[in-house]
């Protein structure tokens, strides 16, 4: 049994490529349609919104896309993220599982973010971009996206969702240090946003809703591109770092998991630790079950609809196929766990149709007694958006305990949980409730999701 409890990797080590999975599917996944035509789009429908450099990485069909230096030498202020053995976990749940987990916290943003929001702020700026402006539900990917613009010397807009802008003041402090505006959303600065409030004026807000508001600030200005932290190709792209780094450290102890077990919102953090592992199951090289874990709360795999639909609450954006709960989705307050966006990654949304991931939804009180559990053996105070990922490891290391089997469980803990202490403690205090999303809201939702004829 290996003694490793933190395996790192030297600089000389690191990836330079990016993985692109789509090429190497049995089956490729479905087109991004124009909303109005519901033909698919192409590169100069998407112009107002990316740089052409990440248009070309978000349809490209190369396996490998070189990291531009400048990327990684901003990478190497962090990367390699550590990869841990749980040891105090596995003993204090007297498990044979072994089990790792890739630590993505010791960013400076301290979470995965900044993998991709780098090298977004990097090619916006290389084609003379002055702004983007974005959208960030519990700040995380609006805290990695002004650390990226403030390195690259760009301007930044985010629109933080209602609730989360209120119960974590101090993510907003921190986007503003690093350089940004920070509204909350729906605002009264966008046309989306007053729109919004005078059909909800008390509106906790939704990611669909902040989406809007930062598509329609960057479509009206030709200085101004649009960022997005999640779901779409380029962004599970760069995250891919993160499972690369983490074949390589466990080759280095000569172990191969039997389960990788992602935490999924949009699915950019799942993605990255898990694509290049399916990458090694597709070629016949190992075979671990690979798991989404969601939300009760936010099922958009496990009991949405598989259905072209917006990116955004409005209907401003290109339609994707995506399990969905609908556009107008809005999480309720209630919900601490993170992961609250109305749609899965389409590339993650296509992979589950075809039966190469597997999911699973948790309630939030289980994933915070799985966080708590985590943090009195390994030290380390996890986001609520990972505390999926662990409850589900914990959930198989105890199915290990009564068959005796000694699997090996790899999960991705994508950031720490500092500024989300207003969850931690309304679970401490026993105010926390599980909520789980009514089919009937589902059903009721699906009416205003765009037909889509022959899909």
């Amino acid at each position: 049994m290996p003694d490793h409890v933190r395996i790192t990797l030297d600089e000389s080590e690191l990836p330079t490529q990016w993985y692109n999975l789509i090429p190497d599917l049995p089956v490729p996944p479905p087109p991004v349609l124009h909303p109005g035509t519901h033909e698919p789009v192409g590169p100069d429908d998407l112009a107002p919104l990316f740089p052409m450099a990440l248009i070309g990485q978000e349809v490209t069909t190369d396996s490998y896309v070189d990291i531009p230096g400048a990327v990684l030498d901003i990478y190497r202020m962090w990367r390699s993220t550590p990869l841990h053995r749980a040891r105090r976990l596995e003993q204090h749940l007297d498990t044979p599982a072994r089990i790792y987990y890739k630590y993505e916290g010791v960013s400076p943003a301290g979470s995965h973010k900044p993998n991709t929001s780098v090298p977004q702020a990097y090619y916006n700026a290389q084609e003379g971009v002055k702004k983007l402006t974005t959208e960030t539900g519990a700040g995380q990917w609006g805290s990695a996206l002004a650390l990226a613009t403030a390195l690259f010397g760009l301007e930044c807009e985010v629109w933080q969702v209602a609730a989360s802008f209120i119960q974590k003041p101090y993510r907003k402090t921190m986007m503003e240090v690093w350089g940004a505006k920070v509204h909350s959303s729906p605002s009264e600065v966008t046309n989306a946003g007053r729109q919004i409030r005078a059909e909800s004026p008390d509106s906790p807000g939704s990611l669909g809703i902040a989406i809007s508001e930062a598509v329609e600030v960057a479509a009206g200005d030709p200085d101004t591109k649009y960022s997005l932290g999640s779901v779409l190709n380029h962004v599970l792209l760069h995250q891919t770092v993160i499972g690369q780094e983490a074949l390589a450290q466990l080759a280095k102890i000569g172990e191969t998991p039997d389960l990788l077990v992602g935490c999924t919102g949009g699915g950019s953090n799942f993605s990255g630790l898990s694509f290049p592992f399916l990458r090694e199951k597709l070629a016949g090289n190992m075979n671990p079950t690979i798991r989404c874990v969601e939300p009760a709360a936010c099922p958009s795999l496990t009991r949405g609809e598989y259905r072209y639909d917006f990116g955004d609450t409005i209907g401003m954006t290109p339609l994707v196929k995506m399990h969905t709960l609908g556009h107008g989705f809005v999480p309720d307050p209630i919900h601490a766990g993170g992961l609250r966006y109305h749609g899965m990654a389409p590339l993650v949304s296509h992979l589950y149709e075809i039966g190469l991931v597997e999911a699973e939804a948790i309630h939030q009180n289980e994933c915070f007694q799985a966080a708590v559990t985590f943090a009195r053996t390994e030290g380390i105070l996890p986001a609520p958006e990972p505390t999926h990922a662990i409850a589900a490891a914990i959930r198989e290391a105890n199915r290990c305990r009564e068959t005796g089997e000694e699997k090996v469980v790899l999960i991705a803990v994508c950031g720490h949980g500092h500024f989300d202490l207003t969850a931690y403690e309304t679970y401490l205090s026993g105010q926390l409730v599980d909520y789980e999303y009514p089919e009937e809201k589902v059903a009721e939702a699906m009416k205003a999701v765009p037909v889509v004829a022959g899909a």
